[in-house]
C-alpha cells in the first residue's frame, strides 16, 4: 500500500512570494478532541500576504518555517478518541489563520462548521474569510438598519464583494470605491461605483455615509473619517495601502490606535478596527453561527463567491504574486487534488 504524503505550503523566510515552498511534511494524527481532514480546499488571501511578510498582527510571534492557509474545508478521514458528533467522510470547514495549505491536517472538532452536501468545497472555502468578515461587519459591529448608506473600500475585493451582495440583501443603499476597470462589477453587485482615482468620495453623499468600511487605510484612514455623517461609524479592516508602501509595523499600530483617539473628538463620529480574530475570540459561537448561516444561503443558491481560479501546489507562489499585485475579482482556491495546472476548472 502505498504510504499517503501530505504536502505543504512552507514560508521558509518572511518576505517575497519567493520565500514560499512546497514541501513533504508528517502526515497528522488526530488526537483527542480532534478530526483529521484531507483538505478538500484552502483559499489564499490577502491576509496571507501580511503573514508572509511579517506584518499581521496576530501572527507576529511566528518565526519560519511554518505552513501557510488561513482557512480549510475537508473531509474527515480520522477522528481523535472523544470524537462522537462526527463520522469519517463528513465535511467541515474552520479558520485557522495557518497550517490549512496542506493536503492533510487536524482540526479541533469542537470548532468546526458543517458544510452542507453538495456545496462546491472551492466555493465554500471562499466563504470563511472573507463573507463571514463581512457578515459580521455589517451585522455584529455596524450593526447596520435597511436605508443606510454604506461606503466600501475596495469594493471589487473579496471582502468588498461579500459585503455589497450581503448589503444588498439587508437592504442598504451602497457605493464602492474602485479602480476604473471595476466599475461595472460594483453596479452588476448592486452598488454606486466610485472611480477613487478620478472622483472624491468625500463629495459623493452630501451630509456623509452612516458607515464606512475600510480596508484600504490610505492617508491613515483620515479621508474616511472625514466623510462620515455626525454619529457615523468607520469601520477599519485592514491597510493594503500601507503594505504596497512597505510600511513597517510600528507606524501602521500607530495609526490603527488613532482610531481610538478620534472618538474623543467632537461630532459624535465612531472609529474602530474589526478583527474576526479577535471577534471570534470573544464570541466562539457567532463564528460558527455566522458561517453555517453563510454555507446555508450558498447552499440555497442565494449567494455565489466568484472563484477567480482553482490551483495546484505548483502554482501557489506565482498565485500570491497575483494576490500581491491585487486587481484580482475573486478568490484564488488551493485544491490539493489538482495535480497540475490543466486540471483547473473556472
Amino acid at each position: 500500500m502505498m504510504e499517503q504524503r501530505n504536502r505543504v505550503v512552507q514560508v521558509s523566510r518572511f518576505g517575497d512570494p519567493e520565500r514560499l515552498e512546497v514541501v513533504d511534511a508528517h502526515l497528522p494524527i488526530a488526537g483527542p478532541g480532534e478530526v483529521r481532514v484531507r483538505v478538500l480546499a484552502s483559499s489564499l488571501n490577502y491576509t496571507e500576504v501580511l503573514i508572509r511578510r511579517h506584518l499581521y498582527p496576530q501572527t507576529m510571534r511566528l518565526r519560519p518555517p511554518f505552513v501557510m492557509g488561513y482557512d480549510v474545508v475537508g473531509a474527515i478521514d480520522q477522528l481523535g478518541e472523544g470524537v462522537h458528533d462526527f463520522q469519517i467522510g463528513d465535511r467541515v470547514a474552520d479558520m485557522t489563520v495557518v497550517g490549512s495549505n496542506a493536503g492533510y491536517r487536524t482540526l479541533r472538532a469542537r470548532d468546526v462548521a458543517r458544510v452542507p452536501a453538495g456545496v462546491d468545497a472551492a466555493e465554500a472555502a471562499a466563504l470563511i474569510l472573507s463573507w463571514t468578515t463581512a457578515h459580521q461587519l455589517l451585522h455584529r459591529a455596524a450593526r447596520i438598519q435597511r436605508g443606510q448608506r454604506v461606503l466600501v473600500h475596495g469594493a471589487a475585493g473579496a471582502v468588498g464583494q461579500a459585503l455589497l451582495v450581503l448589503g444588498r440583501l439587508a437592504g442598504l443603499e451602497l457605493w464602492g470605491t474602485v479602480r476604473g476597470e471595476h466599475m461595472a462589477l460594483v453596479r452588476e453587485l448592486g452598488a454606486t461605483p466610485i472611480d477613487y482615482q478620478h472622483q472624491d468620495f468625500t463629495r459623493i453623499v452630501p451630509g456623509g455615509f452612516d458607515v464606512i468600511i475600510d480596508g484600504v487605510g490610505e492617508d491613515g484612514y483620515r479621508r474616511s473619517y472625514a466623510a462620515l455623517k455626525p454619529g457615523g461609524l468607520l469601520c477599519a479592516i485592514g491597510f493594503s495601502a500601507s503594505v504596497q508602501a512597505q510600511r513597517r509595523m510600528i507606524p501602521i499600530l500607530l495609526e490603527i490606535a488613532r482610531l481610538y483617539l478620534w472618538r474623543l473628538l467632537p461630532g459624535g463620529k465612531r472609529a474602530r478596527f474589526y478583527s474576526v480574530n479577535a471577534m471570534r475570540a470573544r464570541h466562539p459561537n457567532w463564528f460558527k453561527d455566522d458561517l453555517e448561516q453563510l454555507f446555508g444561503l450558498l447552499a440555497t443558491g442565494a449567494i455565489r463567491p466568484r472563484v477567480a481560479a482553482r490551483i495546484s501546489f505548483e502554482e501557489v507562489v506565482d498565485a500570491h504574486r497575483r494576490l500581491e499585485a491585487g486587481g484580482l475579482e475573486g478568490k484564488l482556491v488551493l485544491c490539493p487534488d489538482l495535480s497540475r495546472p490543466s486540471q483547473r476548472a473556472a
